[in-house]
């Protein structure tokens, strides 16, 4: 394996990121107008598509790679891309620009997660096996393995405080690791559990079965007895999109306030769930429908044709905002924007924002510690709030 630094953002005289630089200076927007710490609910609805970064070195014909996730660093400097021509890409934020590229012919990529150390990553395998491989992104050097499924990886999830995390598997079975030893710490056999989620706290992890329709809340020091909740996903939900229930799972995410889950689809709109009960509080409706990627554990020949990115698989279409209140969602002309404190009817929330772009956001995910979030299909897109507006 070798890195490949690669220059995705051209100087200012080129139009190859789609639009000329005097609106991509992500640097002047950023230090004029509004501060990076601004409330979350006073820049809600100015966001702009601010920088385009596009794949200029493929050459020779061959097709635009799609980014199959997002991931930003804990101090929110980097965001990492896994991509479907077996590479990742790393850029710093807050400069706007491509920071290097690393490659993983041998063994594919996806789900690729920064660790609590932001130049060391996990990623799971799609070539040679389902290993999950952690690397230091300084020297490329792989570190270890993490070996133990027998079928594709659907989730990784890092613990919000330590280096601990999950993986979920095709094979059904979850595993809890930590990266600084190779063997799990456990292993849980269910059924279907394709989508894991960590607590704002640690202390409380989620995992959905979209064939069994619940999500099972353990006690991660207990991970080993029942779980102490299990939300009936399609008893809470099938008043409002019956299909999604037992299906189509994109997303599991708690909310910063612990109050929350999402469950994201690839339907009509997404699923908020009180955490404690697991009811319904509101179905995020998404104006145009679902999403085109696979779903957690999805077999490519469910969703027939492989155009549009049809059959690429993805870590999530919808997000919560850093404060928790919102939720950003992809559309296949930009993101929408629902307000959790709004006032649902009959359960069904529609957004307060729909904020236009050209490109489809497949791929959503919000900056831990700044006003900014990004987006991806076959480009990639960061967005900040417009101090103008």
């Amino acid at each position: 394996m070798a890195s490949t630094p690669m220059d995705l953002d051209p100087p200012d005289s080129s139009p190859a990121n789609g639009t000329p630089s005097t609106s991509l200076n992500i640097t002047r927007t950023l230090g004029s107008g509004l501060p990076s710490t601004s409330a979350v609910t006073d820049i809600i609805g100015t966001y702009r598509p601010t920088k385009l970064f596009r794949r200029d070195d493929i050459k020779d014909g061959r097709p635009q790679p799609y980014i199959l996730s997002l991931d930003y660093d804990d101090p929110g400097e980097l965001l990492m891309t896994s991509e479907s021509d077996e590479t990742i890409q790393i850029y710093k934020t807050r400069e706007g620009r491509h920071d290097k590229q690393l490659l993983s012919k041998k063994y594919g990529v996806k789900l690729a997660k920064f660790t609590h150390n932001s130049s060391s990553i996990i990623y799971a395998s799609t070539k040679q096996n389902d290993a999950i491989r952690y690397l230091t992104t300084h020297d490329n050097a792989f570190i270890r393995y993490f070996e133990g499924h027998q079928g594709p990886v659907t989730c990784l999830a890092m613990h919000p405080g330590n280096d601990d995390f999950i993986s979920c598997s095709k094979d059904n079975t979850v595993r809890l690791w930590n990266a600084g030893t190779k063997n799990e710490t456990g292993v849980l056999y269910l059924n279907t559990p394709h989508l894991a989620a960590f607590d704002p706290s640690g202390q409380v992890f989620a995992i959905g079965s979209p064939s069994s329709g619940t999500v099972l809340i353990y006690d991660h020091r207990n991970f080993d007895k029942a779980p102490f909740a299990e939300f009936d996903i399609v008893e809470a939900c099938n008043s409002v999109d019956a299909a999604h229930t037992v299906q189509g799972w994109t997303k599991l995410e708690f909310a910063n306030d612990g109050r929350s889950i999402l469950l994201g689809t690839k339907g009509a709109g997404h699923f908020l769930l009180d955490s404690f009960t697991g009811s319904l509080k509101a179905h995020l409706r998404k104006p145009e429908g679902g999403s085109n990627r696979l779903a957690a554990g999805e077999e490519y020949t469910m969703n027939g044709g492989g155009s549009n990115g049809a059959n690429m698989e993805g870590s999530g279409d919808c997000c919560f905002s850093q404060d928790g209140r919102f939720v950003f969602g992809g559309s296949k002309k930009g993101v929408v924007v629902w307000d959790t404190l709004g006032n649902p009817s009959e359960k069904m929330l529609d957004p307060i924002h729909v904020i236009e772009d050209e490109r489809p956001a497949a791929v959503v995910a919000v900056n831990p510690r700044f006003n900014f979030f990004a987006t991806a299909d076959q480009d990639l897109v960061f967005w900040l709030p417009d101090p103008h507006a």
